[in-house]
């Protein structure tokens, strides 16, 4: 029997959704963690690589890391990576503010899962899901992170506003669980 997949997360909305959206009939057994880990900086894949192989080094097995990002169209992809430390010193209203000097508010939300089997030589995967939308003045809720400022494309409601079983269904993260679904589903049947 294979090990459990330590799931690395401090926050508790992060593992609420990742639950909801990994169903029942996942093939694998997850438990979840937090585990402080270094905040790396460089492009998404990177990051998500160095972070993955550090918690697996920590947990002497098979991990999941995720990393999300805010990308602004307007600004080049940033904040990007950045954006936990933006948020916490701007908070969703900054977010749009700092949009204010441009017309593009297009953003992409983008959320990337990182697997490593634990051991030193095992190869990182990585899962990546993205959604389109826009920054707009924060709405809904202000209990899980930039939520309030995204606005989905095609839809007329921030992702704090949605309801939380339709954005499961089209969030980046829902994205990013489906190939990460994907991928144990057809690698546990052969």
């Amino acid at each position: 029997m294979s090990k459990p997949i330590v799931f690395v997360t401090g926050n508790a909305k992060k593992l609420e959704e990742f639950v909801a959206i990994l169903g029942r009939n996942f093939p694998r057994q997850v438990t979840s963690m937090k585990v402080d880990l270094p905040e790396y900086q460089g492009d998404i894949e990177d990051i998500c690589k160095n972070k993955c192989r550090a918690a697996a080094d920590i947990v002497k097995g098979p991990v999941i890391i995720e990393d999300t990002c805010l990308c602004f169209n307007a600004m080049k992809g940033l904040p990007g990576p950045y954006i936990k430390w933006f948020l916490d010193k701007l908070g969703p209203e900054g977010l749009y503010t700092m949009l204010t000097g441009w017309e593009d508010k297009s953003a992409q939300a983008i959320c990337t899962f990182a697997f490593c089997n634990g051991g030193p030589e095992d190869p990182i995967i990585l899962f990546q899901g993205c959604t389109n939308g826009t920054i707009v003045s924060p709405k809904g809720p202000r209990d899980f992170g930039w939520d309030p400022c995204f606005l989905p494309e095609g839809k007329s409601q921030t992702y704090a506003e949605l309801p939380r079983e339709v954005k499961n269904k089209l969030s980046h993260r829902f994205r990013a669980i489906e190939k990460l679904k994907n991928y144990f589903c057809k690698n546990t049947q052969n």
